[in-house]
């Protein structure tokens, strides 16, 4: 063809079907490109966030030969639709001072529940108990975590109530109230929570 004929190769109709085309493709290229770095934005930031909150918790874990106190705690999961988890649930205290006791997996560490029950599902209360150190003054400072493994890794916790007594220590209670999602995909899109009574009570938070 020796003039832009409609049809003829090389015209510009012919240029603009193969360039959209070219578009298409890219675009097709693309997409799936960025769902991935999202994705592994999303876990970059859940790995960056859980390191610097482990550093200010407490590094005594109850379990200990020494430990003479007991702390027995109640964990009530939202009644809202998908509250529960099948994710590890892991939990902080401390005092006003700043020692404190960390409790890796409270599942393991002292699930009182009957055999068999799932943990952390939605509308329950789960009882947990086990020993560990005493502190020189009642928790007041809370930090609920979790690992956001398993089948829909997103709770909602409730609130978080903490007794603690032990040979010559007066028998302790708090409360610390939640209300919030621990997920990667909720808001406020992380996967701890943290709770601080020292300041309401007029004493010095911990550190």
């Amino acid at each position: 063809c020796h003039y832009p004929l409609r049809g003829c190769p090389g015209t510009r109709d012919s240029w603009i079907s193969s360039a959209m085309a070219s578009q298409e493709k890219r675009t097709k290229m693309v997409l799936p490109a960025v769902v991935v770095n999202l994705a592994a934005f999303l876990l970059l930031v859940a790995a960056v966030v859980s390191p610097l909150a482990a550093a200010s918790r407490p590094s005594t874990t109850g379990g200990g030969s020494s430990d003479e106190c007991v702390y027995t705690v109640y964990i009530r999961t939202g009644s809202i639709w998908k509250g529960g988890t099948d994710s590890i649930i892991s939990l902080a205290l401390a005092g006003p001072n700043g020692a404190g006791v960390n409790i890796t997996n409270i599942e393991e560490w002292g699930g009182l529940m009957e055999p068999g029950h799932d943990y952390f599902e939605r509308g329950d209360l789960d009882i947990f108990s086990g020993r560990g150190p005493c502190l020189p003054d009642p928790p007041c400072w809370m930090e609920i975590y979790s690992d956001g493994t398993g089948s829909g890794h997103g709770w909602y916790c409730n609130y978080v109530e903490v007794t603690l007594t032990g040979p010559h220590v007066p028998c302790a209670q708090q409360l610390f109230t939640v209300e919030q999602w621990l997920a990667m995909d909720r808001d406020p899109y992380t996967l701890q929570a943290t709770r601080d009574n020292c300041g309401v009570q007029g004493i010095h938070k911990p550190g």
